[in-house]
């Protein structure tokens, strides 16, 4: 064979070699594209009802907490070097999602889940902040109360349109009789977060009514306080969850 047909010939093998190999690839590529989701990412909404649903079929009580009897509180404060001039601002949760579930074992095994929704929280109610002290003592008109939502919750913030959920799942309790610790995962701003809260539980087994507060840090959250004028009025870090959480 001519030195010229020997290099015609090593050329054509060398393209097939390439092309299988961009064929190899692409079809690589389509099956990473087109493999479903995990059953972990398929499960992370679960319906809450669906979840206690079977876990009253394997024994306990399930307890359906009631927002009319209930109460979630969010507290927000004022900042900056002229927090003077501007407003404490209390919101409040007048709907959720929430369970508890004990287990035939007792309350060490017990767990619980509240979910409720940043854009249908109510805010700067005025008869409630007449119930705050002078803290809160400020009057707000409507337009004042628009303008706090849009600050707290619109995209500068918290961003309730791309991140409407908060939920609060416990991870593990230990206490008895009336006085518990719980680890909870609080999801917000689309991160997740782990602490202990402090409860107090009164009415089991065949009710509950559990009390409770803690803090939370936006910036924990990825989320950014509202400032305005580089910080010369802003919305503290910080702020304080508290609730009563009634069923049965």
């Amino acid at each position: 064979m001519s030195i010229t047909k020997l290099c015609r010939l090593c050329t054509a093998l060398l393209v097939s070699a390439v092309v299988a190999s961009l064929v190899s690839c692409a079809a690589t590529s389509s099956l990473s594209i087109l493999e479903p989701p995990s059953s972990a990412q398929g499960g992370k909404n679960a319906d809450l009802s669906s979840i206690y649903s079977s876990l009253a079929n394997a024994g306990g009580k399930v307890i359906s907490l009631d927002p009319q009897s209930s109460v979630v509180r969010i507290y927000a404060f004022r900042g900056g070097r002229a927090a003077k001039l501007a407003h404490n601002h209390i919101l409040t949760a007048p709907t959720f999602t929430g369970f508890f579930y004990l287990p035939p074992s007792g309350a060490s095994g017990a767990r619980f889940d509240l979910e409720f929704r940043l854009d249908q929280l109510e805010i700067d109610d005025p008869v409630l902040r007449s119930t705050l002290g002078s803290a809160f003592a400020s009057k707000l008109s409507a337009a004042d109360v628009e303008g706090s939502r849009k600050h707290m919750l619109g995209e500068e913030n918290l961003q309730a349109d791309k991140f409407p959920f908060v939920r609060i799942h416990s991870l593990e309790i230990s206490g008895d009789g009336t006085k518990f610790a719980a680890k909870v995962q609080v999801e917000m701003h689309g991160q997740k977060r782990e602490m202990w809260i402090p409860l107090s539980v009164e009415g089991l087994p065949e009710k509950i009514s559990v009390t409770g507060s803690f803090v939370l840090r936006q910036t924990d959250f990825g989320a950014q306080p509202y400032t305005v004028l580089n910080g010369l009025i802003s919305v503290q870090d910080e702020v304080v969850i508290e609730f009563k959480l009634v069923g049965g």
